[in-house]
């Protein structure tokens, strides 16, 4: 229904933005947030209108690319929403369309909510079918932010969180980038991926 949208970012929440839009403020669901953080002028927003009996969601991605594979993660049996953006989070779904097509069922049961059946499920229903989104895929280059590092810290908590981590994986790895001098996409991407490699 809607394809993207163009517009100023009014609010950062650890689970989605509100892009403001022609006086109308559109709330929309992102893998990370954190990236549209401290963004200046209008951005472009790709967007996956998701509708249920019971509610209607805005899921949006910095590419076309993303949002076709978050749109595919969905059509597999044991994936929803939720699921799929917590796959896309770590910023790189070259890694996971690889994991896809090389049949890497452990890569894949590192992400919350994928168990031996899910990621079988994976395999068997988009192996082939993903390789058209990885010629033209661009990852987005970061924003340069202020390095805030309690703020940073919270931040990535927070996000971690909302992805469905638990508390004790979360105490594992955000030490381990307490000294690290990044954005806070960049940390949220490097603590999904020590999370991916426990």
């Amino acid at each position: 229904m809607f394809e993207f949208f163009v517009g100023e970012v009014d609010y950062v929440h650890p689970e989605y933005v509100v892009l403001h839009v022609n006086g109308i403020g559109y709330r929309i669901i992102c893998p990370n947030p954190y990236r549209y953080k401290n963004t200046e002028g209008e951005v472009t927003i790709y967007t996956y209108h998701y509708v249920r009996d019971d509610a209607a969601h805005l899921y949006g991605f910095p590419s076309r690319e993303e949002k076709a594979l978050f749109s595919k993660l969905l059509s597999v049996s044991g994936i929803g929403p939720k699921g799929g953006l917590a796959i896309l989070a770590t910023g790189e779904p070259s890694q996971v369309i690889n994991a896809i097509e090389n049949e890497d069922e452990k890569f894949l049961m590192k992400f919350p909510g994928v168990g031996k059946k899910t990621s079988r499920q994976m395999i068997l229903d988009l192996k082939g079918k993903l390789a058209d989104l990885m010629p033209t895929y661009v990852v987005a280059p970061e924003k340069q932010l202020d390095n805030l590092e309690t703020d940073s810290m919270m931040e990535v908590t927070e996000a971690l969180r909302a992805l469905g981590y638990a508390e004790r994986e979360i105490k594992k790895v955000v030490p381990k980038l307490q000294h690290e001098n990044d954005t806070t996409d960049a940390l949220i991407k490097k603590a999904l991926q020590l999370l991916i490699q426990q």
